[in-house]
């Protein structure tokens, strides 16, 4: 099966089954979703670390620096919490030897130290914090915009979080929505009004935007592990 050309059928034919699939098939569908986002959370974190000490150093101060994110009042408060966050991490004691390691020797902990402790929600949000400029090279390496990368962490954050809690993955949606992308058409995703039915805020956003963020080979490494997924289903249906 061709994973990439979906109908509404087979959404609701992977819902249905794990709907009704076992404790031990929705914790296997949670792993592994949970190894691509950590994946996308991985490059993420490394992107948004390399261009931040590119353009204002190694030096802790610096993203402890209120003067180094968008400053408009709406996001003042974000940022003054985003700060708060990160220097708890690199000022205190740690369950990182890599942090403490940095702090008692060099006195200083780069964000490219500090970043791998720091939650992908954070990093998220610090992404949307992040000056235009900064925005933009982080998003060179996607083929998003600004907008897009920051709603599509947006989602994926909350899915983030719901496997690693165990959450029913396959039936999970989001308040929040992935924006309307050129593969949404190319799909031929069926529209309510001007709002797409499927791949907006539930799983299949997901698959969407790992087809965004993870390399080639990733991604057809997860439609391989996925499409046997739909081959399992289709068998059970028929049995």
């Amino acid at each position: 099966m061709k994973l990439i050309t979906v109908d509404e059928s087979v959404v609701n034919a992977i819902v249905e089954y794990y709907a009704q699939g076992s404790e031990e098939a929705h914790a296997e569908g949670n792993r592994m979703f949970l190894r691509y986002l950590l994946m996308i959370e991985r490059s993420i974190k490394a992107r948004v670390a390399y261009v931040f000490c590119d353009a204002h150093g190694d030096s802790q101060a610096e993203y402890l620096n209120p003067r180094n994110y968008i400053s408009t009042p709406a996001k003042q408060a974000g940022v003054n919490r985003l700060i708060s966050t990160l220097s708890q991490l690199a000022t205190r004691p740690t369950d990182y030897p890599y942090i403490n390691h940095h702090q008692n020797v060099h006195h200083n902990v780069p964000l490219w130290v500090l970043i791998n402790a720091v939650t992908f929600g954070s990093v998220s949000k610090m992404f949307g914090f992040l000056t235009q400029n900064l925005q933009s090279r982080i998003c060179r390496k996607y083929p998003l915009n600004i907008r897009q990368m920051d709603q599509i962490l947006s989602v994926l954050t909350k899915y983030r979080n719901a496997c690693a809690h165990g959450e029913r993955l396959f039936s999970y949606t989001t308040r929040d929505d992935i924006p309307d992308l050129p593969i949404h058409a190319k799909l031929g995703i069926t529209k309510r009004g001007n709002q797409y039915v499927y791949g907006k805020h539930d799983l299949f956003a997901v698959v969407i935007a790992f087809r965004c963020l993870l390399p080639s080979d990733a991604f057809l490494a997860f439609k391989q592990e996925l499409s046997k997924e739909i081959d399992r289903f289709s068998k059970n249906c028929s049995s």
